[in-house]
């Protein structure tokens, strides 16, 4: 993957946060944003509307929790460090408080195999992490512990995380795992759905291999 200048990933964090809000994935102040950086990564800022945001906006910060002075980093900045530190080949991270995630979140669901695209978050699950207070270390060891092995996870009472190579990928792991949500929550409306097999969610994996943006 190149490494693209600190710049151009600020633009790129912009632009991620600005389509979050377009998509109706987050609202207002909700939700944020990451890229790993040459040194360290780069956040979105506490308590700014995405209108009033600029690349410059974005909050540079070390792994040690340092950042740049004069500036305030997400309260959920603890949580993209731990990630992007333990994942390596994550490099972006969104956090959203998205309709359809945040209702089964609220519910302490895990959405289950019920359709085969779950395979696109990792598993054959999408777990849904204890529920901490926000911007707290334990909020953070508990996605942590949700996201084994995923690139996605709800959380209890709270939103949902999803994870990416870069932020186009993370992007469109966050959309499908909402579209996902959205079809569980009207299929519980109706009953129980049927679930895939383990069987039949290998042969999923199997066959995602090397299949275009949703490769495993």
């Amino acid at each position: 993957m190149q490494q693209l200048s600190e710049f151009a990933l600020r633009e790129q964090l912009l632009v991620a946060s600005q389509q979050l809000l377009v998509l109706g994935l987050n609202k207002g102040t909700s939700g944020n944003v990451s890229v790993r950086c040459d040194s360290g990564f780069l956040v979105t800022p506490s308590g700014m509307k995405v209108e009033a945001m600029s690349s410059t906006s974005m909050v540079k910060m070390q792994w040690d929790g340092s950042f740049e002075a004069n500036k305030k980093p997400s309260s959920e900045w603890r949580f993209h460090r731990d990630i992007m530190q333990s994942r390596p080949e994550i490099n972006a991270v969104i956090h959203t408080h998205s309709m359809f995630a945040t209702t089964l979140a609220c519910l302490h669901k895990e959405i289950p195999p019920f359709h085969y695209m779950i395979a696109i978050a990792g598993g054959d699950t999408i777990r849904c992490a204890d529920y901490a207070l926000f911007g707290s270390q334990a909020l953070s060891d508990y996605a942590l512990a949700a996201l084994v092995e995923r690139k996605a996870c709800l959380l209890a009472n709270h939103g949902m995380i999803a994870l990416g190579r870069d932020l186009e990928d993370a992007l469109a792991v966050c959309q499908e795992v909402e579209n996902l949500c959205e079809q569980y929550w009207r299929t519980l409306q109706v009953g129980a759905p049927n679930l895939l097999t383990e069987e039949e969610m290998r042969a999923v994996f199997q066959q995602f291999k090397g299949y275009g943006n949703w490769a495993i």
